[in-house]
């Protein structure tokens, strides 16, 4: 059964991230948090936390940090955040909506399985909220569009929880590396592939040691218009609902032939 609409001017925000408390991407989306409600609480990572995925942090003691009113940092994960922040800091009064990002970095693809702003979203989910994990496209060689997820968030963000939502389901909005007045449209879309390429370096340290940096190029694989990918590349927003089951069910059905077999 679908969550009702959400009421955004009277609900309580979750805000997190993965690139950590002091990134510029998490003013933007305390932002846009504020300009929904006045409820807006944020627990973020001390550090950055980048490619932590949904680890959760289990053999080292978290400590919370208060910054200021409704502002804590942890030393943990996004995971680690979600989960203190909601089963903690805000166990009397747990939150509506969970907002994770705005990541610097697009998260599509095969990024999500790594991505700790998706896993933010996701443990906010898993623990009964409704989560939206937020990320702006970037280029090395350019300046960030930041005004791009500002000037959109809001409204994405009002029309999600204003729409009818399936109670196991969280969705990724990934902003394209463009300008605001250059977005072309929202997309609704699905999860798209990459070919993956070259994503190891090798260089050596003063002493000939080898060491390596993982995250070198990668190059999308060719898409239908409706994959998170193909969209953004064509200018615009991309808004993918996903969620937690990720049992085939086509690989189900032949295997349950092939274990009948004597």
């Amino acid at each position: 059964m679908n969550l009702k609409p959400l009421d955004i001017k009277h609900a309580r925000i979750l805000v997190t991230n993965d690139d950590g408390i002091h990134a510029p991407g998490l003013k933007v989306l305390e932002k846009i948090a504020r300009s929904l409600t006045d409820d807006v609480w944020v627990v973020a990572p001390e550090v950055e936390q980048s490619g932590a995925s949904h680890s959760l942090t289990v053999r080292v003691p978290l400590r919370i940090r208060r910054l200021s009113a409704r502002r804590y940092a942890v030393n943990g994960t996004p995971t680690d955040c979600v989960l203190l922040g909601m089963l903690q800091i805000l166990k009397k009064h747990q939150p509506d909506i969970v907002l994770s990002g705005v990541n610097g970095g697009s998260n599509l693809a095969e990024d999500v399985d790594h991505s700790g702003t998706v896993a933010g979203a996701m443990e906010g989910l898993m623990l009964g909220s409704r989560a939206v994990a937020l990320s702006q496209m970037i280029r090395t060689d350019g300046p960030i569009h930041w005004k791009t997820a500002l000037h959109y968030g809001p409204r994405i963000v009002r029309r999600l929880v204003e729409a009818p939502w399936a109670p196991d389901v969280f969705v990724n909005v990934n902003f394209p590396d463009v300008p605001a007045a250059s977005v072309k449209g929202i997309a609704i879309t699905c999860q798209g592939r990459r070919r993956l390429h070259e994503r190891i370096t090798e260089s050596f340290d003063p002493f000939g040691r080898a060491y390596y940096w993982i995250g070198a190029p990668r190059q999308d694989m060719p898409s239908k218009e409706e994959t998170d990918t193909a969209a953004t590349s064509s200018g615009y927003i991309s808004v993918t609902p996903m969620h937690l089951d990720h049992s085939h069910r086509g690989m189900m059905r032949t295997l349950q032939t092939v274990f009948k077999r004597k």
